[in-house]
């Protein structure tokens, strides 16, 4: 018989998990009590760590600009029945609506979040154990083959050999029940069991007691990636209560913790919920219902309804709730990975993995519009089999979880990451890049990316792009297409902005130094390493499309400026010539993964080097990226960061900056004067001068390690040019801007004076 089981160390009776869980709740109150004050006053979007945010934004096709976009957009009240944005009809995409009730901005929810509940309900059964402690519970289909459900529901293979499920016990539109089609369920194919993480996994028939098939009721992706929900947000819960016809908890759900394995959360949930399938706003599994959290006397006994001790015989419906916890779906993913299994448990466990990485016929009905016919399964099939290219942009809100699912690596996957976060992922152990190249649509000729972009750029459907997958996820191009788009939303959303409000970034910037003394150089270097570095977060990754365009680098004008050569562009130029460039990089990795085929990771990452060296963005990293080996969170933080031509961008290099003395009298670019000891600008110095001091500030010892990397004698030179053009509008714009965006601040621009008291001589390796 294929039964595996995980042990523990105690006995997981309901009774003791309902004990455990409120040892759990209790234990976190002080953190919970934290939790909600931050939701109370400042919103979702900063109750949970940044990394965690920052994936969900990820995920639902966003990051922060667009989100403090939409939330320093004036609003009254602070939450209404639509959006309050000043956009036209079109601009409202799902990813617009999503973000804004992740936010809490706006109340209203699209058709489709409830055609894609309908669909993914189907794969939700009704689980009955017959016999010696039997009752009912609730399960779903994890994959073709299997239903995940509580342990404390199923203990074991014997009691699992005489439980059925039903699938369909509910009533339909008018309110007649429907007929539940009812399937056995087979432990001997297959049969985990983690009483720690309260999960069981069993097989079920593939055909029902009538000879209904299995396979017309799906099944839901379910997958360990993270960013699929932030403390705040509010979950959905399709459920059996008492072994009741299904039901649904909608939206009345809010996490107010996230542990190591568990999450809590406020519901109506009941008892005979057990095994329920908790989801996010996109009809993806985030967790598994296993447990109210009950009320408990002093000893941490749980209390029934009338205030006495609970005791089993009473009956759950008389346990007084409190809260009600469910384990991560990560987590069970984990658990279930490493159970060793051979033979067809093997073969039925990985379906599972697999099962994951693309919709079930069933629930991609569910992303199409009416009327279409989901693609053939010849066409969405073989998942294991063909590892697609993939995005860390997500799919339309409302779409049901499978259907982004190709889009995610699993683990034993070797990832190479692009500058806006495109990530090509295959299986370093199985995969040739050639099967890799199998599963990608065929690109276009790309078209060349110009030094400059054109005054008239053609809209983003004229480049090259590949051809949609109505039932999959968004390909690649049209990715770059959706990316472009969420950052020229964020500028339109500034346009009404103020550009800079000297009043209040004067208040914020006596607040963010106001344990800052002078007076010893040594130590105010030291003491401003320590802030910057404790206050950037979050920590954006490298996405001048979205980051740097929209807002932080605008002039009064609302134009773009370039460092070097003064060079004005609109946000929407450079959005769409990087755009260009990103869909020009892509085909170019299709080539190159197609005649590299024996290239090892090490080797890739050398090839995508160049590959960025000769196609680069309209982005100049005032410290080159090379010195500090292209990563993060250096690559991306926006303090050095400037809009700049790809001419100058290639023309200045890694050259370490250089005052010529001739300088005035050469012959020089328009970008300024390269020789083999550095690189002067045209422009720009003292802005570029003051947003290397901050990098050197922020990250001691990284630079000057290496030949042309910025040599400690030049120091004198970055003071010059500091001191020769103050600080400018632009730049204090800048700085409240990125504030918003990564929390810390450039001193050198709020505080001119101090760089003459700093002693930067701690900051060389």
């Amino acid at each position: 018989m294929a039964t595996a089981e995980l042990a523990a160390e105690r006995e997981s009776a309901y009774l003791s998990q309902l004990t455990m869980a409120a040892a759990r709740y209790a234990n976190r109150t002080e953190q919970r009590e934290r939790n909600q004050s931050v939701l109370e006053t400042r919103g979702v979007l900063y109750a949970d760590t940044p990394e965690r945010v920052e994936r969900r934004l990820a995920r639902l096709g966003a990051d922060w600009s667009l989100a403090r976009a939409i939330e320093l957009t004036p609003t009254e009240p602070a939450a209404t029945a639509g959006s309050t944005l000043q956009l036209p009809p079109e601009s409202f995409t799902s990813d617009v609506l999503g973000l804004e009730r992740l936010i809490g901005r706006n109340n209203l929810t699209p058709v489709a979040f409830l055609e894609a509940g309908v669909a993914v309900s189907r794969s939700v059964g009704r689980v009955t154990i017959s016999g010696p402690g039997g009752g009912h519970g609730t399960g779903f289909m994890v994959s073709p083959s299997l239903l995940l459900t509580n342990n404390h529901v199923l203990r074991g293979a014997p009691e699992a050999s005489r439980s059925k499920v039903a699938f369909a016990f509910q009533d339909c539109a008018d309110g007649s029940p429907l007929v539940p089609a009812v399937f056995p369920l087979e432990p001997h194919r297959f049969f985990v069991t983690d009483r720690a993480l309260d999960f069981s996994v069993v097989a079920v028939a593939p055909r029902g007691v009538r000879g209904e098939a299995l396979s017309s009721f799906g099944w839901l992706a379910v997958t360990a990636t993270q960013g699929k929900l932030v403390i705040g947000e509010f979950v959905n819960i399709i459920q059996h209560p008492r072994g009741e016809p299904k039901q649904i908890a909608l939206r009345d759900n809010q996490v107010v913790d996230v542990l190591e394995r568990f999450l809590h959360y406020e519901s109506d949930t009941r008892e005979g919920s057990s095994g329920s399938p908790v989801f996010n706003d996109q009809w993806e599994v985030v967790a598994l219902h296993h447990s109210a959290v009950p009320k408990t006397d002093a000893e941490g006994r749980p209390l029934s309804v009338d205030g006495t001790v609970w005791r089993p015989e009473m009956g759950e419906q008389q346990v007084a709730w409190r809260a009600n916890e469910g384990v991560r779906i990560s987590r069970v993913l984990e658990a279930l990975r490493k159970v060793p299994l051979t033979g067809e448990a093997a073969r039925l466990r990985d379906e599972a993995f697999t099962a994951g990485l693309t919709a079930s016929p069933v629930t991609a009905a569910a992303s199409l519009p009416a009327g279409s016919q989901p693609a053939a399964p010849a066409a969405a099939a073989s998942a294991s089999s063909a590892v697609p290219l993939t995005t860390a942009l997500a799919g339309t809100d409302g779409a049901v979880a499978g259907s982004r699912e190709r889009a995610r690596t699993a683990d034993g996957t070797v990832q190479l990451t692009l500058p806006l976060r495109i990530t090509v992922g295959f299986d370093a152990s199985s995969s040739s890049p050639a099967t890799f190249l199998a599963a990608l649509p065929a690109a276009a000729a790309p078209a060349p990316a110009a030094s400059a972009p054109t005054a008239a750029p053609p809209p983003l459907s004229s480049f090259p792009s590949f051809p949609p997958s109505p039932a999959g996820p968004p390909d690649i191009a049209s990715s770059v297409d959706r990316s472009a788009e969420t950052a020229l939303l964020s500028h339109r959303l500034t346009q009404e902005r103020p550009y800079y409000d000297g009043p209040a970034d004067a208040a914020a910037r006596e607040a963010y130094y106001e344990d800052v003394h002078t007076g010893d150089g040594d130590a105010l270097r030291r003491a401003l390493t320590q802030l910057l570095t404790d206050t950037h977060t979050p920590r954006p990754r490298y996405d001048p499309t979205k980051l740097v365009y929209p807002w932080v680098d605008l002039h009064k004008d609302r134009k773009l400026r370039s460092i070097y050569s003064g060079r004005t562009f609109t946000a929407e130029e450079l959005i769409r010539a990087d755009a260009a460039v990103a869909k020009a990089r892509l085909a170019r990795v299709r080539e190159l993964l197609l005649q590299e085929s024996t290239a090892g990771p090490a080797e890739f990452a050398a090839e995508f080097d160049a590959l960025e060296k000769s196609m680069p963005f309209n982005c100049e990293h005032v410290v080159p990226q090379s010195w500090f080996a292209h990563r993060e969170p250096m690559r991306g933080d926006l303090h050095h960061l400037f809009a700049c031509e790809v001419g100058c961008n290639s023309f200045r290099g890694n050259y370490p900056y250089f005052d010529f003395p001739d300088f005035m009298e050469a012959v020089r670019d328009d970008c300024g004067m390269r020789e083999d000891v550095g690189f002067e600008p045209e422009q720009g110095k003292g802005a570029a001068a003051r947003a290397t001091l901050y990098f050197l500030l922020r990250y001691p010892r990284e630079v000057g390690d290496a030949a042309r990397e910025f040599p400690k004698e030049r120091l004198p030179v970055l003071l010059r040019w500091h001191e020769s053009e103050a600080v400018t509008e632009y730049e204090r714009h800048r700085n409240a801007a990125i504030a918003q965006l990564q929390g810390n601040r450039n001193p050198l621009i709020d505080h001119p004076e101090w760089a003459r008291e700093i002693d930067f001589s701690g900051v060389w390796p």
